[in-house]
């Protein structure tokens, strides 16, 4: 199990051709078979204030509430659970402020989700509910940085404590020595933080984590961290990399990162995810997979066949890139290794 789902990614990302691709999405779809990414936020806040997220957003804000009750937790899992590949908690707000996780975890579980993960700033955990999550089933914890060293932590971090923080690591590799799952550092750089990556071994040990992913700056509205330039980056990014990655190597850890990164990347992301957009299922307290989907009166096989989804995935076979339409509700990042 360890990094099982990490090589079926991998084994993704190799596949070049889209019609190959929809052409499995669409047997898997006709025969009933899992093959969405659940992407669930089970209450609508998080309790820091990361520059680089939308939660610095005041218009964002203003839109956001809600947690998820029960019995809407458990008709969620009736209708899409099943489907599931993957079921992330976390897209984008914190599920630790959930007084509930350990149970939608096990929800998951008794639904026959494969991989159960956790997205956090790992503030809010301790010994006592890492292991609770863990003894549910959950097998990924998948923790947010955005700076190696305390001043640029807390600076990118706001109200996040570095002294917490590594403390949460020094647990988590306790822990490992216990259970098996894996841990994954989501790095999201900028000018102001990527040539710290290289002293990440000096501050992580390697025996805390098992997946070091890099992702570039994205404008995820009016945040208030706005440099989107990586133009200092660029003349230094493919040596530190390599030097990141022979680290990763000896640490056991695998490395998901950008090959390059050019002032295009963006528009190259949003051609190569249209699988993604097909396969993601975003779901909130108020929200299931499609706008147009009354989640709490019908049932997922019945609203697919509403609006064509087969033959949507079929069509899309025969489509060019440039011609299949987008229908994501989150924006997602591509995995490259």
């Amino acid at each position: 199990m360890k990094k099982n789902i990490y090589k079926l990614l991998k084994l993704n990302a190799r596949i070049k051709n889209h019609r190959v691709k929809f052409l499995a999405l669409y047997f898997l779809h006709r025969l009933g078979m899992r093959y969405l990414s659940v992407n669930l936020d089970p209450v609508m806040a998080c309790n820091l204030r990361c520059k680089m997220c939308y939660f610095t957003d005041k218009n964002y804000l203003k839109n956001l509430k809600g947690i998820l009750n029960t019995s809407d937790s458990e008709r969620m899992a009736q209708l899409v659970f099943k489907r599931a590949l993957k079921l992330q908690i976390g897209c984008g707000t914190e599920p630790t402020l959930y007084k509930n996780l350990p149970e939608l975890v096990a929800l998951g579980k008794a639904h026959g989700v494969p991989y159960i993960s956790l997205t956090t700033n790992a503030n809010l955990l301790t010994e006592s509910s890492i292991r609770k999550l863990l003894e549910a089933g959950l097998n990924e914890l998948t923790i947010s940085l955005h700076g190696i060293t305390k001043a640029t932590y807390e600076n990118f971090m706001q109200q996040g404590k570095f002294e917490i923080f590594l403390q949460v690591f020094e647990t988590l590799k306790k822990l490992k020595k216990e259970f098996n799952f894996n841990v994954r550092i989501n790095y999201t750089f900028n000018k102001d933080n990527f040539f710290e990556l290289e002293q990440i071994f000096e501050t992580f040990s390697g025996e805390s984590f098992d997946i070091l992913q890099l992702r570039p700056i994205r404008k995820l509205g009016e945040t208030s961290y706005q440099n989107f330039d990586l133009s200092e980056i660029m003349p230094h990014y493919h040596k530190l990399i390599q030097k990141i990655k022979i680290t990763c190597r000896e640490n056991n850890v695998l490395l998901m990162a950008p090959r390059v990164i050019d002032e295009q990347m963006s528009e190259k992301t949003s051609a190569s995810a249209l699988i993604h957009d097909y396969t993601f299922c975003y779901a909130s307290p108020d929200f299931l997979f499609r706008k147009d989907f009354d989640w709490r009166t019908e049932d997922f096989e019945s609203y697919t066949k509403r609006i064509g989804w087969a033959k949507t995935l079929f069509r899309n076979i025969f489509k060019s890139s440039r011609e299949i339409v987008s229908v994501s509700y989150k924006l997602n990042y591509e995995l490259t290794f």
